[in-house]
């Protein structure tokens, strides 16, 4: 009778585990979202917490009065993009080059290729982590809910400067999406990546 006593009491506790493990993931992205804010890493734009094609985007993004082109010093950009569960998620190029200041856009292509509509959003991360405080996103889908109907294809932007005020010792920088089902387990940010020096890529505005 004690044993079967204990075994309730154990599968008590896992349930109550379970649920605040649930509850964490429910909470996370807002969690991370204020933490940004008030940071300042990862910059959200008012943009940011638009529907897409609310915003502008592409060339029609302002830039900050304030900010000056590095005409000497040239960063490749790298996308990256991963999808945890049934998306086509992917840039549209895989690398810019750009110099520090300049205004830059790359679209985003996704498509739901379920039959039944779903819901989901993404999370950003870069590397060198250095370089998160100085990739300032004036346009971007990310942190937003998206839903997309059996089949349907989209196209988002992400307008992004970066400060000239980044390491000199930093050439490269990668930012990483994934991309998951809203209501499904929340992932981890992309895990940080090697920003390895590459050969040239096809320069970019």
């Amino acid at each position: 009778m004690s044993r079967r006593r204990e075994n309730f009491r154990m599968v008590g506790k896992l349930a109550v585990i379970s649920a605040g493990m649930f509850a964490f993931g429910y909470v996370l992205i807002p969690i991370y979202k204020h933490i940004c804010e008030v940071t300042g890493i990862n910059i959200l734009s008012l943009s940011e917490r638009q529907v897409p094609g609310n915003g502008v985007a592409g060339r029609d993004v302002k830039l900050p009065a304030n900010t000056q082109v590095d005409t000497s010093r040239t960063i490749t950009v790298e996308f990256d993009a991963n999808a945890r569960g049934p998306w086509d998620f992917k840039p549209a190029r895989s690398s810019i080059q750009v110099h520090p200041g300049e205004l830059a856009t790359v679209m985003y292509e996704f498509q739901n290729v379920q039959n039944r509509r779903m819901a989901a959003q993404a999370i950003p991360s870069y590397a060198p982590r250095q370089a998160a405080a100085h990739f300032n996103k004036l346009e971007c889908f990310c942190f937003s809910q998206y839903t997309l109907e059996p089949g349907e294809k989209k196209e988002w932007p992400v307008a992004f400067v970066v400060d000239p005020r980044l390491p000199k010792d930093v050439t490269t920088i990668t930012l990483s999406y994934t991309f998951f089902e809203v209501g499904g387990k929340t992932p981890a940010a992309p895990a940080t990546v090697s920003a390895a020096p590459r050969a040239p890529a096809e320069a970019g505005s």
